[in-house]
């Protein structure tokens, strides 16, 4: 299979949109088994590992995150969660058709709301894609928030 660029794009539009539509479950299909989702606590934060995170999610955890989401008994969401992301066209920053492998750099503000409250954060994603089976995957999404050093309330969804 061929992999262009519009391909690489479309995905991210694509995997945005499941989110927006409560989708959770699909978008658990779009990860790769080892793959990681994280959220820096620091500006310009180089180490999840050693330094605290906002969020550093293994397999385990995005599923676990999927199952309270999707959950009927999941109190916190009664009435459950909504999120809209307006995301600018993403970069292709790696492109890299014999590997299999993509990077992509993208801005977008993102709004949760639930009952009267509203938040809007400004945020760019990175996400390491990776094509398995004539399928993209994702290996590896890191979200920056930019104003991460503020004090703000819990994130339900998935920016």
């Amino acid at each position: 299979m061929t992999i262009t660029r519009d391909d690489v794009i479309d995905f991210i539009y694509a995997e945005a949109r499941m989110i927006d539509e409560g989708r959770f479950s699909e978008w658990l299909d779009l990860w790769l088994e080892d793959g990681i989702y994280w959220m820096p606590l620091d500006y310009k934060q180089t180490d999840p590992d050693l330094i605290t995170s906002l969020l550093h999610e293994d397999h385990f955890m995005r599923k676990l995150r999927v199952e309270r989401l999707n959950g009927e008994r999941t109190f916190s969401q009664k009435p459950k969660s909504r999120c809209s992301h307006v995301i600018q066209r993403p970069f292709v920053d790696t492109f890299d058709t014999d590997a299999g492998s993509f990077e992509t750099n993208t801005s977008m503000h993102y709004v949760e709301t639930r009952l009267d409250e509203q938040f809007l954060l400004a945020l760019t994603a990175q996400h390491q894609l990776k094509l398995v089976d004539g399928k993209l995957r994702i290996a590896g999404k890191r979200v920056d928030i930019l104003n991460c050093d503020a004090a703000f309330g819990n994130i339900q969804l998935l920016p």
